[in-house]
């Protein structure tokens, strides 16, 4: 059976887990570097980027997870890519590094500035996927290998791919929408094959 991590410093993991036990993954909350071992893929959810950065620090657990994404199937979802990025303006925060890209963070504003889009992510069958954006940051720049998944109709793009590493600006586990975490499985499986 696969078993995914869902990194449980701060923010949505709860409803990352209910996700992926609906598509009958194991999961396992991840807040040492031990928890790591033996997982076939990570989730990094959304919450307040700073705040998993600075506690990500604290528990020693940047180098695990930067080691842990560099080989393993691994997906940041909001403050997850922000946490991903090798390029975040001129903020400053402990970042993983790993997927070549640069992120905004906040890019549509405070909390009031949350919406919904229907999108279309490339390579998800079904239709257009209900996307939940809250005080989400968007792909500023796409490195070599990094593949856009979907974009806002204004060409922002909220969705990328670099091999074995995904990354999403919404928040796919509030909704009922299981299709990007079956993908995200699916990528853990093939790469774990």
């Amino acid at each position: 059976m696969t078993t995914i991590g869902v990194l449980a410093l701060q923010g949505a993991f709860i409803e990352h887990e209910k996700a992926l036990k609906a598509l009958g993954a194991q999961t396992r909350e991840v807040r040492l570097p031990e928890h790591l071992e033996g997982l076939d893929g990570l989730i990094i959810p959304g919450g307040e980027s700073t705040t998993i950065g600075k506690l990500a620090a604290e528990y020693g657990l940047i180098e695990p997870l930067r080691t842990f994404a560099q080989s393993r199937p691994t997906w940041g979802t909001c403050a997850g890519m922000i946490f991903l990025a090798q390029r975040l303006g001129q903020y400053e925060q402990p970042l993983l590094s790993v997927m070549n890209i640069g992120v905004n963070r906040n890019a549509f504003g405070r909390q009031l500035n949350s919406f919904e889009a229907d999108l279309d992510i490339k390579g998800l069958e079904g239709g257009p996927f209900h996307a939940v954006f809250i005080r989400a940051p968007v792909v500023t720049d796409v490195g070599d290998n990094v593949d856009v998944l979907a974009t806002l109709p204004d060409r922002q793009v909220v969705a990328v791919q670099q091999n074995h590493l995904m990354a999403t600006a919404f928040h796919p586990e509030l909704t009922d929408d299981l299709r990007l975490h079956q993908y995200f499985l699916h990528l853990a499986q093939e790469h774990n094959g």
